[in-house]
């Protein structure tokens, strides 16, 4: 476990609800051909560079973490079938899979001695729930039993957000490196044959984790170009994990509670619910804020939002009510 704090500080694996008697390993008849299916709706590809941003969500909305490799015909089903049961619950949990063959620290972090390997993930603390492949009816205990037991558990944390949903990508799209959350949204496809040359430094920096030298070599760029709009959404996304991307979100929502006038405390909290994908949430605490008689400080809460409204995509209608409450606000 020498490599978990570099990935998931404060995840533990004590106290866990207990979900240990569906754990095994067995083998299993190859499953269905024809390929993985693809992330969307509610299933994200998470690698070790967005871990971090996928555990920070699971303060505001439960996690099912997939560990697989994706060109392992035995696994495609399962995934099929976990996918599926995921997107009916529209936004109650998510799916994130995990190549543990091109990502080995993450299960290395977590301990996994064999895949698939399945877990639950609320507020930071995964859950094992299963190692192997299932039987059919060890499957369908996870899908009727324990993801609803995992959404009731985030509920009772006060993990009651829901998760961001994203198209599913035409066919010849491959599935994204998704961020998570408002942070990787408004994008679209981010292969590197569709980064402008001038970009590609920062989109690099970015991809490792780098996100203060991101945010910095993006800002370069908008001094050269103010009006790349693509530089400013991605300053923004860097700008925001490098402020916030480790922060523990339960300290910063109890700072925020315990100090309701206090403006770097909300704006704090206003970066995990970015992070976490719940836009509007982090529009109206701020918005909020100045309603309640902060006009004193209207400029941080301004520049902040302003810095929000370049991630969303542009016809998002929380953009729209948010900057139509900003314009009143302010005058």
């Amino acid at each position: 476990m020498a490599d978990k704090q570099q990935f998931n500080p404060g995840m533990s694996l004590a106290g866990a609800v207990d979900l240990e008697s569906l754990k095994h390993q067995v083998a299993a008849d190859p499953g269905q051909q024809g390929g993985a299916p693809k992330a969307g709706g509610y299933v994200v590809d998470t690698t070790e560079n967005t871990f971090q941003a996928m555990v920070q969500t699971s303060s505001t909305f439960p996690i099912l973490l997939l560990l697989w490799t994706p060109d392992d015909d035995r696994l495609v089903d399962l995934a099929r079938k976990l996918g599926d049961a995921v997107n009916a619950l529209k936004g109650k949990i998510q799916l994130s899979r995990i190549d543990a063959a091109a990502n080995p620290s993450i299960a290395q972090a977590l301990q996994v001695q064999g895949l698939p390997a399945l877990f639950g993930l609320v507020g930071g603390r995964p859950m094992p729930i299963l190692q192997g492949l299932p039987k059919a009816d060890e499957l369908q205990q996870v899908i009727d039993q324990i993801i609803p037991q995992l959404i009731t558990l985030a509920q009772q944390s006060g993990a009651t957000g829901t998760a961001p949903y994203t198209e599913v990508p035409s066919d010849g799209a491959g599935s994204s490196d998704s961020a998570h959350g408002a942070a990787g949204d408004g994008g679209g496809n981010d292969d590197k044959e569709q980064v402008p040359p001038e970009h590609m430094k920062a989109h690099l920096l970015a991809q490792n984790g780098d996100y203060q030298g991101a945010a910095a070599a993006y800002e370069r760029i908008l001094e050269h170009n103010p009006a790349d709009s693509l530089a400013a959404r991605e300053y923004a996304k860097s700008s925001l994990l490098a402020r916030a991307g480790e922060s523990d979100v339960r300290d910063v929502r109890a700072k925020a509670a315990a100090s309701p006038d206090d403006v770097e405390a909300q704006l704090a909290v206003a970066d995990v619910d970015m992070i976490g994908g719940q836009i509007d949430d982090a529009f109206g605490r701020l918005l909020d804020y100045l309603a309640a008689g902060h006009r004193d400080q209207i400029e941080p809460v301004r520049h902040r939002l302003l810095e929000y409204f370049a991630i969303p995509d542009t016809g998002d209608p929380r953009l729209a009510r948010a900057r139509r409450r900003l314009a009143t606000l302010m005058y």
